[in-house]
């Protein structure tokens, strides 16, 4: 999977069979804020996870703390508790 981050438009870039899997950001200080999805329908579930973690682990690596806004990805916090630890002090989920 080669997920490309576009600094253009920032935003993460997947590109699938079905479509363009997309995450936009906005960068404020040391962290992402995480505002959109894009092409995340019922067919694509289970590449839309592997995407999402495959963002995180590129977050992860530029040691940003994330702010997940999009519900979708604030449900999949809940559901990964492993990345919890990426949220900024005073932030729960």
């Amino acid at each position: 999977m080669e997920i490309k981050d576009n600094e253009l438009l920032r935003q993460f870039e997947l590109e699938t069979d079905k479509g363009l899997l997309s995450v936009e950001y906005s960068l404020q200080e040391r962290k992402i804020f995480l505002t959109k999805l894009k092409g995340f329908e019922e067919g694509v579930q289970a590449q839309s996870i592997d995407f999402l973690k495959g963002v995180l682990d590129i977050v992860r690596e530029k040691r940003l703390r994330v702010v997940p806004t999009h519900p979708k990805i604030v449900s999949f916090f809940r559901k990964n508790p492993i990345y919890k630890e990426m949220l900024p002090p005073g932030i729960r989920i």
